[in-house]
């Protein structure tokens, strides 16, 4: 069982302090983290103690990281489905308690998001940003929430963006939309279920680094009030602590992680 090399929570470390963040206990699903941002949550998430179910769409993705996470002597196992489809979610979670929920998720879906003026684009053009960026976030809230609630403990996390929170012109309207719409939703079922130790916040992304191209990340990168880009290792910090007890007076939030770039 995962978290059984970890300290118990309450013991002290090796300096005499309580450990923070830890997740010992825990099952935490982790959506798309076969690759980028989604894997360096599910890594850092293992590392503090919680058992992670490594979700993608592509079965040998989720395996890969699953993986990798249980040679580090973490615990790990991969669990594919498509967040789009709801019988699918609440099929492969049957029967398993899910401590933490990070909706990350995201993209255009099973295909690459087209990048088009919001004129020029048909409505078909939205179905894949809007299933997977808003109702791939409702299915697996939705699926997971019942037993939160009934444990009186729980924590959902969305991967949302600047993009639905501020805009941007680049040509992504409908992921903008599916975004923004996630944040809202999140931020309306943490209040409905704030008196039951269930706590619901979601991350506002900036630009990250995986474009692969340097010339193009140092490019982007002096845009952002901090000179860099996003990692992975950003976000899962930010996870970590949202997952955590310590951060149970924090919901219904959604906060910027941007470096500098989002201020409101």
């Amino acid at each position: 069982m995962a978290g059984s090399s970890k300290v118990a929570k309450g013991e002290l470390g090796a300096k005499g302090k309580t450990l923070m963040f830890e997740l010992n206990q825990k099952t935490a699903l982790v959506t798309g983290a076969g690759q980028n941002v989604g894997a360096g949550i599910a890594r850092t998430l293992a590392s503090q103690g919680a058992h992670v179910l490594v979700n993608d769409i592509v079965a040998d993705r989720a395996g890969e990281v699953a993986d990798q996470i249980a040679a580090s002597g973490c615990s790990a196992e991969a669990l594919p489905f498509d967040v789009t489809e709801g019988n699918d979610v609440r099929g492969a979670i049957a029967d398993r308690p899910i401590d933490i929920l990070v909706n990350n998720a995201g993209n255009g879906g099973a295909e690459m998001m087209q990048v088009k003026p919001f004129a020029e684009t048909e409505p078909a053009d939205w179905a894949g940003p809007l299933a997977v960026n808003l109702d791939g976030v409702m299915n697996c809230t939705h699926a997971v929430l019942p037993g939160m609630i009934e444990r009186g403990w729980g924590r959902v996390i969305g991967v949302v963006s600047g993009a639905g929170t501020v805009g941007v012109n680049i040509g992504v309207a409908a992921y903008s939309a599916g975004k923004g719409g996630a944040a809202g939703l999140l931020r309306s079922v943490a209040l409905e279920v704030a008196k039951t130790g269930v706590t619901v916040n979601s991350i506002a992304l900036g630009l990250m680094s995986n474009t692969g191209d340097t010339g193009v990340t140092d490019q982007l990168a002096r845009a952002i009030p901090t000179r860099r880009l996003g990692t992975p290792e950003d976000v899962a910090a930010l996870c970590a602590y949202l997952a955590s007890e310590e951060a149970s007076w924090m919901t219904a939030q959604t906060i910027p992680l941007a470096g500098g770039s989002i201020t409101s």
